[in-house]
Formats: C-alpha cells, structure tokens, sequence
C-alpha cells in the first residue's frame, strides 16, 4: 500500500487538469465532470488511509523518502545540506486529508454557480486541491512551503476571477497578506535550515530538543523563530489585526471558494502552529500561552462583537470564523491535553459548519442574488429545506449538543478554565454572543418580515442536497460520535504533550 500512495493522493487531481486541456471550452457538462470526478481519487485514497488507520494499520506505512537536492559545503555533521522529498502522516495531519478531500469533493458540486470559463476554474480548482492536500502530507518544511505557495495562486486567480463586485480588491488584499505572511514563513525555515542543515519536522524536533547548550540556537533566536512563525500561520488563520484581508474574501470570493477558504485554507494556520509551533519550540511555546490564550479571547469576542452588528450574512459568517479561531487560540493557550484536543477539534468542526453555512449562502444567492439579512425575510416559506439547514447549520456553530461545534468548545474551554479561569470566563462572553448573533441572523432570514413573492423559486435541487446532506451528517457523528477524531488524535497528542513536559 506504502508504494507512492501519498504521492499519488496528493497529485491525483492532476489527472483531471491534463484531461481538461484537451476539453473544448464550448463542452461545459463535460468540464463539470471531469472537474468534479478528478477530485474522488483523493477522497477514495484519504478514506482508505484513515479506515486503515483506525483498524489498526500503522501510518509509518505511507512514508515516502526520495533524496532531491545536495548542495553546498558540508554541515557541523559532516553532511552536504540536502533537501529530500518527504512524504508522511500522523493521526492530525491524516484527518486534515480526509477533510480537505471531502471539501474539495462537495465544493466541486458546489461550482454548479460558477457561470463563466469552466475550463480556466476547474484547473485552477484542482491545482488548489493539490496544494492543499500537499501542505498537510508534506514532512518537511521545504516541501511544506513549496505546496503551501502552490495555494496562493490559484486562490488569487478564483477570487479575482469569479468573484463578486469587488473581486480584484479581494483578491490583490489576500495576495498582499499571504505574500507577507509566507516571506517571514520563509525567513524561518531558512534560518533553521542553516543552523541545522535539516528541514526534516521530526528532525528538527529532535535537533532542537537536545539543544540545551544553545549550540545550534540561543534561547532568544529561537523565541523570535517562533514569533515570527506565530506571525506567518496568524495571517493565515486569522489572528486580530491581521483579519481585514479575510473578511473581503469570504464576501467577494464565491461560494465554492469560501467552502474550501473557510473550509481548508484557514486551517492551515492553525496545522501550522500546532505542528511547527508547539512542535518544533515546545519550551518557547509555553512562554507565550498566556499571550495566546489573551488573543484567542479577543479574537472570540471581537469577531462576535462585529458579527453582532452586520446585516449581511456574509459579513456575519465572515466576523464569525474569526470569533471561531479564536476558540482554537484559547485551546492551545491552555497548554493540557483537554485545550489541545478542542482547539483541534475546533479546526476540523468549523471546517465543516463553515463550509455548510457558505454552501447556504451560495444556494439563495443564486436565486434570490442578495446576502443581505433584511431582504432574506421569509425564506422559511419560500424555501423551507435550505432554511431547515441553514438552521442546523446555525446550531452547530453555536454549540449546539449533539454538533462537533459542542465538543470542541467544551474542550477548548475546559482546558482554559483548569489554567486560567478569569480568562476564560471573559472568553465564554463570546459562547453568549455567538448564540445572539447567529439566531439572530438566522431567525431574521428564515421568519422575519418577506420583502418578495417566492413563487416560482425552488428549493434544494437534487446536486444540492449531497453538500447539504454530508456535510451536516459528519457535523452531527462528530457531535454524537467524537472517538472519529479522538482516536486517530491519540498518538497525536502524546507527541504534544510529551514535547510540552505534560
């Protein structure tokens, strides 16, 4: 099973760009096809792997190491510096596959809006999904960088391309940030890179581990990598005041986009300190708890603040993933394994309630072309199955019991309130806010004051009821069923809290 299996999952949907450059632009249904079919290899290979997994197979399996690059004079090992192509999965970065496969595959179905060039969106798209799932398989940073630079591109290019009014703005704004945010990335890895001649993860672990004498990296060198590091992945998740950039997106970026923005590439952020972060400077990371877990508080509650005053929905939901990360801060911020397990619960779980809510978002605004909260009213009559969703998808995000948002939360919260209870308790200021905000919009959208007839309007079609349906089932078997994610994370978490000293 372990010959090139990442490799092949990672690039599959490769496949699908090379059968659409012999597409004619004018066979837009068999565009559609070939789009969304070349997203299912991943899907099938990533289930395979995880199923795998939780029988009992051994994730060491689907390593994959080939030597690539040699150069330069040799290191205080005696080694030339050498770049290899590493290939690998833990339990965390396993379930990152599975759920960017399971994105890719619904925000493919999801692309029934797109209205113009099928052909340029596909490429773009499944270029995207190799980057994504490249970025969580990768195992060393080179390599890690490398694809996470691949998802800048064809984002740019699908928000500027087929987004809405402001696009460009949108698009230029998000290249801006992430171009930033990837330099000092870059200047990290570089400078680890030097110091140790490796970029191995599990290399660099254990190199810096056993640097007690600060041979390799004094203390305070290695305090600033991991603040520029926080810097870097805090863009991407977002971390307040390096918000601005992702609000545009989420409104100006179509729906499908936002599913796999909101979804997947957001998340990054988050893998990326867990993994890097708290990997790599575990003792540095532990200095800083205090300082991430006040962020997180005021990424919740400013995000639940402005949510609170929008009459958008986009807006709302836009200001709400940005009150939800503050929720994965706050678990990592706690430093005990009950923090650490919701903040990673809380990356998948909105993953998937974002991606559901935006996948709404897009089913009425292409009927009714309007997001706006006010001129929504209603919609429980006209439409009433996207309304029944939209509601369920709003419970979720609230922490609804029996939703993966209730699981997470809990966690994430229980974990800070054993180490700082006045901070969380400030913190479970925004739990309130986030159940005003949300039922608020909803009930405004579903039974407020109807400013149009809905005769003639449909509700869900059949493509539309998969996204719908899949993505609150899994919502609701984490909620009900979290030992999917627990058990995979197991191994996970004794890495962490073993690097942490708990």
């Amino acid at each position: 099973m372990n010959f090139a299996y990442l490799s092949i999952l990672v690039f599959s949907p490769l496949l699908g760009i090379i059968a659409l450059l012999f597409v004619p632009k004018a066979k837009e249904s068999v565009i559609k096809t070939v789009g969304f079919l070349a997203t299912l290899p991943a899907l099938v290979l990533s289930l395979m792997a995880y199923f795998q997994y939780r029988s009992g197979s051994s994730l060491e399996r689907l390593d994959e190491m080939v030597n690539w690059i040699q150069f330069g004079n040799p290191n205080r090992l005696g080694e030339l510096f050498s770049i290899k192509y590493e290939l690998g999965v833990d339990g965390f970065s396993l379930i990152m596959l599975v759920l960017t496969a399971i994105l890719s595959t619904l925000a493919a179905i999801a692309s029934m809006y797109i209205k113009k060039e099928w052909k340029g969106y596909f490429m773009l798209f499944l270029l995207l999904e190799v980057g994504m799932l490249g970025v969580f398989a990768a195992e060393n940073l080179i390599l890690f960088f490398i694809f996470f630079e691949i998802t800048l591109i064809p984002t740019f290019f699908l928000i500027g391309k087929w987004g809405y009014f402001e696009k460009e703005k949108a698009a230029f704004s998000f290249l801006i940030y992430n171009g930033l945010g990837s330099a000092v990335l870059l200047i990290v890895i570089m400078v680890l890179f030097a110091r140790t001649g490796t970029s191995n993860i599990e290399a660099l672990t254990s190199i810096l581990a056993a640097d007690s004498s600060s041979l390799v990296l004094s203390e305070g060198g290695k305090m600033g990598l991991l603040i520029a590091m926080l810097i870097a992945f805090g863009v991407k998740l977002p971390i307040f005041p390096l918000h601005s950039w992702m609000v545009r997106v989420h409104v100006q970026a179509s729906p499908s986009v936002v599913m796999l923005h909101a979804g997947i590439l957001l998340k990054i952020g988050a893998y990326g300190i867990i993994r890097f972060g708290m990997g790599i400077f575990p003792e540095q990371f532990q200095d800083l708890a205090v300082l991430i877990a006040v962020l997180g508080v005021v990424n919740l509650l400013y995000g639940a603040f402005l949510a609170l005053v929008q009459t958008d929905f986009k807006m709302v939901l836009a200001y709400s993933s940005i009150s939800h990360m503050g929720i994965v801060l706050i678990g990592l911020g706690a430093l005990n394994e009950a923090g650490i397990q919701g903040a990673i619960f809380q990356v998948v779980s909105h993953g998937l309630i974002a991606a559901l809510l935006f996948f709404l978002v897009g089913v009425f605004y292409e009927r009714l072309q309007t997001s706006n909260i006010p001129n929504l009213g209603g919609l429980a009559k006209g439409m009433p199955i996207t309304a029944g969703f939209l509601l369920a998808g709003a419970m979720a995000s609230l922490g609804m019991p029996g939703m993966s948002g209730f699981v997470s939360e809990f966690m994430a919260f229980l974990g800070l309130f054993r180490e700082m209870p006045v901070l969380a308790a400030v913190g479970a200021l925004g739990i309130i806010l986030t159940a005003v905000y949300l039922l608020r919009a909803v009930l405004g959208i579903t039974y407020g004051k109807a400013h149009r007839e809905f005769a003639g309007i449909t509700d869900l079609r059949k493509a539309e009821w998969v996204p719908a349906l899949v993505l609150l089932g899994i919502i609701v078997l984490i909620g009900v069923y979290p030992s999917v994610l627990t058990e995979p994370l197991t191994s996970t978490l004794e890495t962490i809290m073993l690097g942490i000293g708990g």
